[in-house]
């Protein structure tokens, strides 16, 4: 797995609904391959194991933790994770372990299965394998989760960095 110049790296980050972990995670990858100049050689994207809030923004608490630590979260959409994503994609990033099981259900075959990580299992500081769903908190846990996110998305970063950058 790596990128070429025609066809960039890509990674999809998932959890439940696509409106609140996994857009943070999508955003924050992003932003740390442009902070280093790749950001022409990744593609971050994310979606949900369900189909509840397909095609609405991400959550507003999102957005606004977002947005306090200086990331753009407005142009998210939420969608729904298909069988497709499988194919155009390096790596399956589940935000926990249910999204994990759920997605190894889903995995057609071991080159699917085989691209399945949990992204706190990158971050070596991690006191758990499963970034908490703030849905049903407030602002405080969006910004706690944020962290979390930023963390382990800078960590997976920094492994896969080789693999994406232009050989010299």
């Amino acid at each position: 797995m790596s990128a070429t110049p025609v066809d960039p790296f890509r990674v999809v980050f998932v959890c439940t609904g696509n409106i609140c972990r996994s857009p943070m995670a999508e955003v924050v990858f992003r932003e740390a391959a442009d902070a280093v100049g790749l950001g022409n050689r990744v593609v971050s994207t994310s979606a949900g194991t369900g189909d509840w809030h397909v095609g609405e923004r991400a959550d507003q608490r999102t957005i606004d933790a977002l947005a306090r630590r200086g990331y753009d979260g407005t142009r998210h959409r939420a969608r729904q994770f298909t069988h497709d994503d499988f194919a155009h994609s390096d790596l399956v990033i589940a935000l926990d372990r249910s999204h994990e099981r759920i997605l190894r259900g889903w995995a057609r075959d071991d080159s699917d299965a085989d691209k399945i990580a949990l992204l706190m299992s990158f971050d070596a500081q991690a006191q758990t394998l499963d970034v908490p769903d703030p849905y049903y908190a407030g602002r405080g846990m969006f910004d706690e989760v944020l962290g979390m996110i930023e963390s382990a998305s800078r960590a997976l970063f920094r492994q896969l960095e080789p693999a994406i950058r232009p050989a010299i």
